[in-house]
């Protein structure tokens, strides 16, 4: 991120701070895998709680990113920066969603969550293409995330 637009954003302001993925998205390579990596700790406390908890939070965490990341993005003057990666963070939730949480699954769902959010098929590209502002930020991760989850209980229930 080049040292103007960097000047538009903080970390110490919490909107700013979540939509960058608690700091992930400014790391100059790959930020949406990173913003996906830093995702995959908050799903710890999950392994405590019903399946239907996973869904609440990541309902929220999608609604609410509609505003971080529209925020953030107007902030920046930038429509979907690379940095911003709340919709890594709400995609990867999804992802995981009454799936066992277990290495296995953790490297599955990742895998495919990027894999969906690189290649962006349909109907992921023409959402991230089409849809604009803070909805359309997150819309092609939120598409991405419920794929990825489809796709890992297809797999696993292959595997059973």
């Amino acid at each position: 991120m080049d040292k103007q637009l960097r000047q538009r954003v903080s970390l110490k302001n919490p909107v700013h701070f979540l939509a960058l993925g608690f700091g992930s998205g400014l790391i100059p390579v790959m930020p949406g895998t990173f913003g996906s990596l830093a995702a995959m700790p908050l799903l710890i406390p999950f392994l405590f709680m019903p399946g239907y908890a996973l869904l609440v939070v990541a309902v929220i965490a999608s609604i609410v990113g509609i505003y971080l990341c529209g925020k953030t993005a107007e902030d920046m003057q930038v429509h979907d920066h690379g940095s911003i990666v709340w919709d890594e963070v709400a995609g990867i939730l999804l992802t995981f969603m009454w799936v066992p949480l277990t290495l296995w699954t953790l490297v599955a769902g990742f895998l495919l969550f990027r894999f969906f959010d690189i290649v962006k098929p349909w109907p992921i590209g023409p959402v991230d293409k089409y849809v604009s502002g803070g909805l359309g930020i997150m819309l092609d991760d939120i598409i991405a995330g419920l794929m990825a989850c489809a796709s890992l209980h297809a797999i696993l229930l292959m595997i059973s």
